[in-house]
C-alpha cells in the first residue's frame, strides 16, 4: 500500500469551488431561512451575516436561533451546538490521512471552511485517486461566499418571504446531503456501517432529547467500518 502525497496547490482551491459551487447555491435557499428566521428572532442583518461568517455551521446556528430569547440562554445554546457539532471530530479525522502532509496553516485554515457538502466531496475527491489538498478550501470557500450572501439576502428580506416551510426550503441542506452521500456509496462493503449507524441515530433520536442522536449515528458506523477493515 503506497499513499499518495497530497499537495496544495492554487489549482485545487479552484477546482473545489468550481465542484461545490452547484452544491453551494442550493445550500443557499438554506441561507436565505436560516435570515428570515434570524431576523424573526430579533437578529439585526448585520449580526445574522456576521454569524454566518464565523460560525458556518447552518444546523447549529438554526438551533441558536430558535433558542434566542431574552435573556439570553447562553449555557443552552453553547451546549446544544455543541452537541451537534461534535461531528465534525469524526470528519475531522476522516482526513487526517490526506492531511499529513500539509502545514499546520493549511490544514487548519482549510478546516475552518469544513461543512457536511465540502467535507463530502472533498473525500470523495481524495477517495477516487485525488492529490489536491487545496480541494477542501476551495468547496469550503464555494459554501462560506453563497451561505454569507445569502443570508444577509434572507434577513433583509425577512418580512416578505415570510415562513421559509412555505417554499420548502427547511429541506433543501438534508436533500443535497442525501444525493452527496449516494455518490459517495462504495458497495456493499458500505451497506453495514450505514445501516447501523441509521438505526442508532433512529433509536437515538427516540430515546434521547437533544441532538445526540447525530454524533451517535456517527460513532456506531465508524466503529462498525474500523471492525471490519481490521
Amino acid at each position: 500500500y503506497l499513499r499518495m502525497v497530497v499537495s496544495f496547490e492554487r489549482s485545487g482551491v479552484v477546482s473545489g469551488f468550481r465542484t461545490c459551487l452547484p452544491v453551494a447555491v442550493g445550500v443557499g435557499g438554506y441561507g436565505i431561512a436560516f435570515g428570515v428566521l434570524a431576523r424573526q428572532a430579533g437578529l439585526s442583518v448585520a449580526e445574522a451575516t456576521l454569524m454566518s461568517a464565523t460560525v458556518l455551521a447552518g444546523a447549529s446556528q438554526l438551533i441558536a436561533v430558535e433558542l434566542w430569547d431574552a435573556p439570553l440562554p447562553v449555557v443552552a445554546i453553547v451546549v446544544t451546538t455543541l452537541v451537534v457539532n461534535l461531528r465534525y471530530v469524526l470528519m475531522g479525522a476522516s482526513l487526517r490521512p490526506w492531511f499529513e502532509d500539509l502545514s499546520p496553516v493549511q490544514s487548519y485554515g482549510s478546516l475552518f471552511f469544513v461543512t457536511d457538502e465540502s467535507w463530502a466531496l472533498s473525500i470523495a475527491d481524495l477517495r477516487s485517486g485525488g492529490s489536491r489538498g487545496a480541494f477542501l478550501l476551495g468547496a469550503g470557500l464555494a459554501i462560506w461566499v453563497l451561505w454569507v450572501a445569502t443570508t444577509a439576502l434572507g434577513a433583509a428580506a425577512g418580512g416578505a418571504v415570510g415562513d421559509p416551510k412555505r417554499y420548502g426550503l427547511d429541506f433543501v441542506l438534508t436533500a443535497i446531503f442525501v444525493v452527496i452521500a449516494v455518490g459517495l456509496w462504495r458497495g456493499r462493503e458500505d451497506l453495514a456501517p450505514w445501516l447501523v449507524a441509521a438505526g442508532i441515530a433512529i433509536v437515538g433520536a427516540e430515546v434521547l432529547p437533544g441532538r445526540w442522536y447525530i454524533l451517535l449515528g456517527g460513532l456506531a458506523g465508524s466503529l462498525v467500518a474500523v471492525v471490519r477493515r481490521d
